[in-house]
């Protein structure tokens, strides 16, 4: 086995030749196939390199949380990528697509409305992260956000997206709770959730009393 530099600085998209990037699939999302190489941690470059990468672009995601309840808002939908599973519809949290002239703030206010009829006040951000960095370029921005849970209910979503989307309104507990018993199977809605389990009472002094009506 051989033994890498302990002290060498973590590798940077300098430490990349893209030696070609061709486009294989253009519809609603894209394939890119790349070849390239790459430093290797004992030394020297790596041989060439042939990779398919799905390209989603950045998405946003948030968990509407009502501090003076204690109250989370989860939506329910069903799932392309679960369908032959157990559970094709999905328990998850708020979130988007971020096109070329929103911010991720953006995204998640215009979302909060669409998917579940609520209006978001502060935000906290959690993380930014790749769901699956080994064949996509989707990152993703998570943020917890401050609602009146008691507006949240119904079915929401865009006739012209196709979206059926049920509003639950659930206790943080009981929320945390189906996290530990895998109900919910969506990364970004468990990463939020744990979070808000462990800074809920930060949160609460912060966001424990309505914002002031001039600041919204």
């Amino acid at each position: 086995m051989q033994q890498c530099d302990k002290q060498q600085n973590q590798f940077t998209s300098q430490d990349v030749e893209i030696i070609s990037k061709e486009t294989v699939f253009k519809g609603f999302f894209k394939m890119v196939k790349y070849r390239f190489k790459h430093r290797l941690f004992a030394g020297g470059w790596s041989g060439i390199v042939e990779r398919e990468m799905f390209e989603r672009g950045h998405a946003a995601a948030m968990l509407p949380y009502d501090p003076i309840t204690d109250q989370v808002v989860i939506i329910e939908q069903i799932r392309v990528g679960a369908l032959e599973h157990q559970h094709p519809w999905q328990l998850e949290i708020v979130a988007g697509m971020i096109d070329r002239d929103e911010s991720a703030e953006e995204v998640i206010r215009r979302e909060a409305v669409e998917e579940a009829g609520i209006e978001v006040q502060r935000m906290a951000s959690v993380t930014s992260y790749y769901p699956s960095s080994g064949g996509c370029s989707e990152k993703l921005d998570v943020f917890v956000g401050e609602v009146d849970a008691s507006k949240a209910y119904g079915i929401h979503g865009l006739d012209y997206e196709d979206e059926d989307i049920r509003v639950h309104v659930i206790s943080r507990e009981t929320a945390y709770q189906w996290v530990k018993d895998g109900k919910f199977e969506n990364g970004a809605s468990i990463i939020a959730l744990q979070w808000l389990q462990l800074n809920h009472q930060e949160l609460t002094s912060q966001w424990g009393h309505p914002e002031p009506a001039e600041s919204r």
